[in-house]
């Protein structure tokens, strides 16, 4: 397949993209903007998403932008039924919107880990509800952006790795129900990225957490991974690992988990101030 029929074959599809006015979900617009594919943006940030539009929309996407925060089931039937009045039909849903912390459990308030829950777990679940019968229609896709963390659990990120091991269950169990019914799921899993989650991700009070503990020069791009994603979606993947630590941490960790545990402790415990002794 050339350059041509690669960029046809999502050219118009209606496209969702949660958590757009950032990061992953950003660099996944502008990815799929050279598609020439129908976005809606969604986020809780509007200005952002209404900033973004004009660049979108120059490189050949019709864009609508929809206010959404994904914690709130009212906002996700929203998102959904505006949508389908503009463009009658939904093919991609990408449920990417996220929010991570940073905290040991003994010292986090349960608050944080709700917050995490609804935003990460509930906000897929509530948007794949509204968006499946016209997912079926169409036989399109559904996308969740995991983490390695929904592979192994991430010292001092409890509510963040419970999230994604709760997205990938449902997310699988979605897949396997529609066997039958041409509908595509996949789980993406991103490595370490440079993207502004870890500034934004909640300490132990819920409060930001601010500047990101990691070099991110030595991290995978948002662009990269969304280059990644938008293929995998094309081609059809059940799931895509990305970076070789994330491949080799999931590796490792069927065969020899009680040794990966002691890496991942070890590896969290060198960040600065680490929560993690």
């Amino acid at each position: 397949m050339n350059n041509f029929e690669k960029k046809s074959v999502m050219k118009d599809k209606v496209c969702i993209i949660t958590g757009a006015s950032s990061g992953i979900g950003k660099a996944l617009a502008f990815e799929l903007a050279g598609y020439k594919a129908k976005l809606v943006l969604a986020a809780r940030n509007e200005k952002e998403l209404e900033e973004l539009k004009p660049q979108l929309e120059k490189l050949g996407a019709e864009v609508m932008v929809v206010k959404t925060d994904v914690s709130i089931e009212a906002d996700c039937k929203n998102l959904i039924e505006q949508t389908i009045t503009r463009f009658h039909s939904i093919d991609v849903l990408i449920n990417n919107a996220g929010i991570s912390m940073r905290a040991i459990f003994e010292d986090v308030e349960l608050s944080v880990l709700k917050r995490l829950m609804d935003t990460n777990f509930w906000g897929t679940v509530y948007c794949t509800k509204y968006a499946l019968p016209y997912l079926l229609a169409s036989k399109g896709s559904v996308t969740g952006v995991s983490s390695i963390a929904g592979y192994k659990g991430l010292p001092g990120r409890t509510g963040y790795s419970a999230s994604k091991f709760a997205m990938q269950g449902f997310l699988e169990v979605l897949r396997i129900e529609n066997l039958k019914k041409d509908l595509h799921v996949l789980i993406a899993c991103p490595g370490f990225t440079a993207s502004n989650i870890r500034n934004t991700a909640l300490a132990k009070d819920g409060s930001m957490q601010g500047e990101s503990p990691r070099d991110e020069d030595k991290m995978m791009t948002a662009a990269e991974v969304a280059k990644h994603i938008v293929n995998a979606i094309r081609k059809r993947k059940n799931k895509i690992i990305l970076t070789s630590m994330g491949k080799m941490t999931v590796t490792l960790n069927k065969f020899f988990p009680k040794f990966m545990d002691k890496m991942v402790y070890g590896h969290m415990a060198k960040e600065p101030n680490s929560p993690i002794k």
